[in-house]
């Protein structure tokens, strides 16, 4: 996708839009033939005008006025100065409407497309594999998103749109112009192109090289915001406010530099080309007043040259502000499109699958995992039977591989070789939905929304349609009724970002009373109280002992007395090896 043209680009992002917004655009195409020709109208209009305001009899010289004066059956050239005028106002008029309407119709329809595309792309991120999201920076993703997303609205489809219109439009101005005077059109035409031709030469790898910085220092500045604010706790203990500042200032300056430098170039021709159309037109007037009939035979055809020029000027200036722009945000827009391409998988637009049956076991059969195909082996040939309604602990060292075996269990990463059945059926991309509707999941960092308790124990549910019922069900479940009842707002307390006036044991509570909220069959801990003191721990290990029996419960722990209650424990050792053994047999080891 990288260093492709503009125009594939664009072709690329055509090719990513609804086509009910394909639609629209094309209805905005038809406007924009409109607005030109109204303009071609309007121009030739001033000819007849300025004719009669300064030689009235010269005006049944122009041919195109003839049907207009035998219509209305004027014989006197002093009769002809009202109904030009309201001609001329009226096609004004009518011009600047068309402009008007065409302006708010690009305005709305290039904004509700930012809508479309800013979901599709949350949408598209949202279901790409775990294992995408575990090599993705999370900084790069949200400004992708967010940030760059609309920059894609404001700097790539609003100037793509500018552009078409103006050069539609200058068309239709040219037209005129040449119409009325082909020596004068063709000097100016001529002359303001090849000035917006030179410094396109002189500003092009200007303009790539801010392109550029935009796209990587925008990351930087929102990866800075994250861990500054993410961790406030040790950037306040330790001092640390000035660092993170220091990385701010290193990205955010380039970033306004390479910003304040693509707006420069995209203004600054402007005020070179309109003195020049100002001098030229004086050059023009000066001439034409030497010919026969004076001033008075120059004043229409300057008039209409000065009304095309002031028509013209903006035009060309939009079409360069629009290409300037275009070439300033290339790898941006390039970053957007490599968001807007990600698959979507099949089941994104299949509604949840009913759960597969699942009454006997887990089973893994020779099943062999590594994140790339030349990366070490994290599991292998690791052979596992875990009963419905057993509690099965998972212990080994850091990087033995316990919790991406947890991972493959719950369908979030695949296995490189061998197979992972549920009751004997193979799981694969197929059922891979209709096995996770089983489980559930309870980490050992638990996030919280800045929500009530209630919103975060139905957590991904929409508040009217939350089962109060059985949110205080599993909050008795999972021990915490007690203290919810004694906060004054009660299920209504709101728990602040992240959870921050939650202590851990409550966080980790919250966790599995979610856990339960979903009426899972399966309830994965994954060192779920490793950050809890011991006697926290030992409540919130009781709150899970308690749990129906008809539950199946993995758990990941690095204590060994977290794993007590447990029927079986897999041990996973050097060299992929994997025992399963008792509490008791570990104890005596």
């Amino acid at each position: 996708m990288k260093n492709k043209t503009n125009i594939s680009n664009l072709i690329t992002f055509w090719g990513c839009l609804p086509q009910k917004r394909r639609n629209q655009f094309a209805m905005v195409l038809v406007l924009m033939v409109l607005a030109s020709l109204t303009e071609v109208i309007s121009i030739g209009a001033i000819l007849p005008f300025l004719g009669v305001l300064t030689a009235p009899e010269q005006v049944y010289e122009y041919a195109f006025m003839q049907p207009f004066i035998d219509f209305f059956e004027i014989s006197n050239p002093s009769k002809l100065l009202l109904p030009v005028t309201v001609v001329f106002i009226m096609a004004v008029t009518f011009a600047g409407a068309v402009r008007l309407l065409l302006l708010y119709l690009m305005t709305k329809i290039s904004y509700a497309t930012g809508v479309d595309l800013s979901i599709d792309i949350y949408r598209r991120t949202l279901y790409q594999d775990y294992s995408v999201h575990i090599s993705r920076n999370s900084s790069e993703l949200i400004n992708g998103i967010a940030s760059k997303t609309s920059a894609v609205i404001s700097n790539v489809l609003m100037p793509v749109l500018t552009m078409v219109s103006s050069v539609t439009l200058m068309i239709g101005i040219m037209t005129a112009l040449f119409a009325i005077d082909v020596m004068v059109a063709s000097l100016a035409i001529s002359g303001f192109s090849f000035i917006y031709f030179i410094v396109i030469k002189l500003t092009r790898k200007r303009l790539k090289n801010n392109s550029k910085t935009i796209s990587e220092q925008s990351t930087k500045i929102i990866k800075a915001l994250q861990e500054g604010m993410g961790g406030i706790r040790d950037v306040l203990i330790n001092g640390s406010q000035q660092f993170y500042c220091d990385i701010y200032h290193a990205a955010d300056l380039p970033l306004r530099r390479a910003s304040g430098s693509n707006t420069f170039i995209k203004a600054s021709p402007r005020f070179i080309v309109e003195t020049i159309g100002m001098i030229l037109i004086s050059i023009l007037a000066y001439i034409m007043s030497e010919r026969e009939n004076g001033i008075a035979s120059a004043v229409p055809i300057l008039g209409a040259l000065a009304l095309g020029a002031q028509r013209l000027l903006p035009a060309l200036q939009q079409a360069y502000a629009g290409f300037s722009t275009l070439k300033g945000t290339r790898d941006s827009f390039e970053d957007v499109l490599e968001l807007l391409l990600q698959p979507l998988p099949v089941e994104a637009n299949r509604v949840m699958p009913l759960p597969i049956p699942f009454n006997y076991k887990i089973e893994l059969k020779n099943l062999s995992f590594r994140y790339t195909d030349d990366g070490p082996w994290v599991l292998k040939d690791v052979n596992l039977k875990l009963l419905k309604g057993t509690r099965i602990g998972f212990m080994g060292n850091t990087g033995s591989g316990k919790s991406t075996m947890l991972d493959i269990i719950m369908g979030l990463l695949r296995q490189s070789t061998g197979d992972f059945m549920i009751d004997n059926n193979l799981i694969d991309r197929n059922n891979v939905r209709s096995w996770q509707a089983h489980i559930a999941h309870v980490p050992q960092a638990i996030y919280l929304s800045d929500g009530t308790i209630e919103e975060n124990i139905a957590f991904g549910v929409s508040k009217e349609h939350i089962n109060h019922n059985q949110v205080q069900k599993v909050a008795e479940q999972a021990q915490i009724s007690e203290l919810i009842k004694g906060w004054r707002e009660g299920y209504q307390t709101l728990v602040g970002e992240r959870g921050v006036r939650l202590s851990g044991g409550q966080r980790q509570r919250i966790g599995i009373a979610r856990a339960l909220y979903k009426n899972a069959s399966v309830i994965i801990l994954d060192e779920a109280t490793s950050a809890l003191d011991y006697e926290t721990e030992s409540e919130v290990m009781k709150a899970i002992e308690s749990l129906g029996k008809d539950l199946t419960i993995l758990i990941i722990a690095h204590r060994l007395s977290t794993l007590k209650f447990c029927d079986q424990i897999v041990k996973l050792g050097k060299n992929n090896a994997t025992q399963i053994l008792s509490y008791e047999e570990i104890i005596n080891e």
